[in-house]
């Protein structure tokens, strides 16, 4: 129905390098669990990197992981992924990504970040950017792609900053009507 509020599980994108730092690959890895843990259903790009790790620490705390894949094989997503979409669309797929989340979280990243960003920022999501590297890193610091929309990104600095501004967003969106997996599986 058009219109109409959806209770739904929310839904978060981590996004990042394929080949990223080890510094990197921590962080993802501890987004990763605290997303899981939540409740709310992670959805990466599936492959290596930040995608990988950030799906490694989801799976550790029992979460779910979506990966949407820029291959066209099931088999082509890392073994941490719960849900597989194979789109065959290459670096077209990361519109998909984007669309498919209420919160698009960046660490690190390259040109595909930066893509990915880049429609975050279009298509009006809320956008987490850590400082640590990247693409990430540069427009945590700017705050801004350009003057068409209001909504800032939110600098996120260290792991407790992510908690914090995580849990005060998840938190208006469960008071918007959304909910978690646990909440959808004990009802």
């Amino acid at each position: 129905m058009l219109g109409r509020t959806m209770s739904r599980i929310i839904q978060v994108v981590v996004i990042g390098n394929n080949f990223a730092s080890p510094g990197d690959k921590k962080l993802a890895y501890e987004t990763g669990k605290i997303i899981g843990e939540s409740g709310a259903l992670l959805i990466t790009g599936g492959k290596q990197g930040v995608m990988k790790h950030s799906s490694r620490g989801a799976k550790d705390v029992g979460g779910l992981v979506l990966s949407i894949l820029p291959d066209s094989g099931l088999e082509d997503a890392n073994e941490y992924s719960d849900f597989v979409i194979p789109t065959g669309i290459g670096y077209a797929r990361n519109l998909v990504n984007v669309l498919a989340g209420d919160l698009v979280v960046a660490i690190g990243g390259g040109a595909g970040t930066l893509s990915e960003l880049a429609y975050a920022w279009q298509f009006d999501k809320l956008i987490f950017a850590f400082t640590c590297s990247g693409w990430s890193q540069q427009l945590a610091e700017r705050k801004k792609v350009d003057d068409k929309r209001k909504k800032e990104i939110i600098s996120i600095d260290t792991m407790d900053d992510f908690e914090r501004q995580y849990f005060d967003w998840l938190n208006s969106m469960i008071k918007k009507g959304h909910t978690t997996i646990q909440s959808k599986i004990h009802k």
